[in-house]
């Protein structure tokens, strides 16, 4: 049970080093990283552990070390009804 407590201690301590990295734009950021990744994999109980704040860390690292963004989702109330509609009367001619 300690090992698993000062392996998420190790964990929010990587993950802090990351906010800092990524502020700098640091040449480490892509080796710690892949070393929170790794822990990860190694441990996905580790995960229940990290808050929202440091995983929108770890995410906002992996955004600058891809150099990606993430659409936002365009929500319409009457979109799906109309889909489904369209898609009933074309029919098999749709596909």
């Amino acid at each position: 049970m300690s090992a698993l407590i000062s392996e998420g201690f190790i964990l929010k301590e990587k993950v802090a080093e990351l906010a800092n990295l990524i502020l700098s734009k640091h040449p480490k950021m892509p080796v710690l990283l892949r070393e929170i990744h790794t822990m990860i994999r190694m441990q996905p109980e580790q995960v229940t552990l990290i808050d929202e704040e440091e995983i929108n860390i770890i995410v906002s690292g992996l955004k600058v070390q891809t150099q990606t963004q993430f659409v936002q989702a365009a929500i319409k109330g009457t979109g799906s009804k109309s889909a489904v509609s369209k898609i009933k009367a074309g029919g098999a001619d749709l596909f």
